[in-house]
């Protein structure tokens, strides 16, 4: 389960911040998740709760935010969200190779005192 040691990396970060803000509790850390990002975010939560174990992180909330997948037709110009059988521009039927959105895995807030 390598989510374990992406919240590892995450928590890391948080601490870090923490910190250098002086803080001495992590209320709340929210992520962002791209349906690409091969990340599950039912064991990002387990992992959650294991690692901030003893942390100044233990009883914060995790809110994670699931990022759909976009995509970019050059030749339309146009953003579109892909269907499950393959990235088709709905509009000319060119297949793109542009995805805009959908592989992020990042620490997008973070609620501190």
């Amino acid at each position: 389960m390598h989510e374990v040691g992406l919240m590892e990396n995450a928590l890391a970060i948080a601490l870090d911040y923490a910190t250098r803000e002086h803080a001495t509790r992590i209320h709340e850390i929210a992520l962002r998740v791209g349906d690409l990002s091969g990340v599950e975010p039912d064991a990002l939560r387990f992992a959650f709760d294991v690692v901030t174990q003893g942390t100044i992180a233990e009883r914060a909330q995790l809110n994670i935010e699931t990022c759909p997948t976009v995509c970019y037709c050059n030749n339309c110009q146009r953003e579109f969200r892909p269907t499950e059988l393959g990235y088709e521009c709905p509009i000319c039927q060119t297949w793109s190779t542009y995805v805009l959105q959908g592989k992020e895995l990042e620490l997008a807030s973070l609620e501190v005192s």
